[in-house]
């Protein structure tokens, strides 16, 4: 009884040594609108014959308007010697519905573990978003607003990839980050033009290629100025083979009392299982925001794409939109927004075959657009709460 007792006691000791050395926060994002967009078709797949379809307007709730809600867990351990473990596990939901996104996964906007050092920098392992997309984070004015960010142009339908082992250093303004993805996780179906789906689970015994990608990216933020530059490629399954989709980008920014500018370009090939360029553009944004008081935040961007081929096609319509976000902050934590763009030549968010309706089929709303159609226009209202 009495070695139960001195147990008992060494155990709660333990604990509570555990429990002063370490942390878990719980943190989330719920954000909500109400959408008007015109000139809605449907995505084109095979099971509409893939065929876009008339012309609709739509009056609809959408789950994250400025940010993607969302709930999280990430804490730290000290292990000593100015060693910690760490971790994060984040879900992203639909508030409008209560389902899961990311395709139902559990954690699927982010989901790793790893260890950290002061002066050498952070390894982790999971699912985790790539170099390049991480640090053009500060450079992008709607700072990569859920519901009109062409992200997937910018950055690929890749930007999360699984089976990641990522290293990110910190040194002084100077942020280095390096990843490699065993097997990205990610398939889109067959669309117009593209004859088989894109992309798979990857780590494939004998292909170790299929489905891998890597990247690495330098981000300097130096009083006002900010720099950063990044490559990524994804080898995405095509067939029975791989094919290879390739990006390269610069970005820079500026700021100036309560406004900030900012800027890029990214290049960008892409080319099937046979090696040979499918798609091949040149994409541009600039954009800037200003805090006209402590609650009142305002934002403007536009992005434009030069696409030099794509599916054959070397006449293809240059996509551009321009969009606008006004804030009001009743808090730190809750604020109400109203947020518009327009599309010249694909849908809002840029959607289009040359982002293989990523967004669309990730979203469960389509932005494709309808059949006849060259523009479309998009106004939402909503209220983000963060927690």
């Amino acid at each position: 009884m009495k070695f139960r007792s001195m147990a008992l006691a060494a155990s709660l000791v333990c604990s509570g040594s555990a429990f002063a050395q370490s942390n878990v926060t719980l943190y989330g994002v719920a954000d909500v609108n109400i959408e008007y967009a015109n000139h809605i078709g449907a995505v084109p797949t095979a099971a509409n014959q893939f065929n876009r379809g008339p012309s609709n307007d739509v009056y609809r709730m959408n789950s994250g308007g400025v940010s993607g809600s969302r709930w999280g867990l990430r804490g730290t351990e000290d292990l000593g010697g100015g060693l910690k473990a760490l971790f994060v596990l984040e879900s992203g939901f639909n508030l409008d519905t209560g389902t899961m996104q990311q395709g139902g996964r559990l954690f699927g906007r982010q989901a790793y573990v790893g260890v950290q050092r002061a002066g050498i920098g952070q390894l982790s392992l999971g699912r985790q978003y790539t170099s390049m997309f991480e640090a053009l984070a500060n450079f992008s004015p709607t700072a990569y607003a859920t519901q009109y960010e062409p992200v997937v142009l910018q950055s690929g339908p890749n930007f999360r990839e699984d089976n990641t082992v990522k290293y990110t250093g910190q040194f002084g303004p100077v942020t280095a980050l390096a990843h490699y993805s065993f097997g990205v996780g990610l398939a889109l179906p067959a669309t117009v033009g593209v004859a088989t789906p894109i992309g798979g689970n990857g780590e494939i015994p004998g292909q170790a290629r299929r489905d891998s990608a890597y990247g690495a990216a330098l981000a300097y933020q130096g009083g006002p100025v900010g720099l950063t530059v990044g490559y990524d490629q994804w080898n995405p399954t095509i067939g029975t083979s791989s094919g290879t989709i390739k990006k390269a980008v610069f970005g820079a920014s500026y700021t100036y009392g309560p406004a900030k500018i900012m800027g890029g370009y990214r290049w960008g090939q892409n080319k099937n299982a046979a090696d040979v360029v499918i798609q091949r553009d040149d994409f541009y944004w600039i954009g800037a925001n200003y805090q006209v008081t402590p609650a009142v935040g305002l934002t403007l961007e536009y992005n434009y794409d030069n696409v030099k081929t794509l599916y054959g096609n070397t006449s293809v319509p240059n996509p551009w939109q321009i969009a606008f976000v006004a804030n009001y902050a009743f808090s730190k934590r809750t604020d109400v927004y109203l947020t518009t763009a327009y599309a010249k030549n694909a849908g809002l968010m840029l959607e289009s075959l040359a982002t293989v309706y990523a967004n669309s089929l990730s979203l469960g709303n389509s932005y494709a657009l309808a059949n006849g159609q060259s523009n479309m226009l998009g106004v939402a209202l909503g209220i983000r709460h963060k927690f």
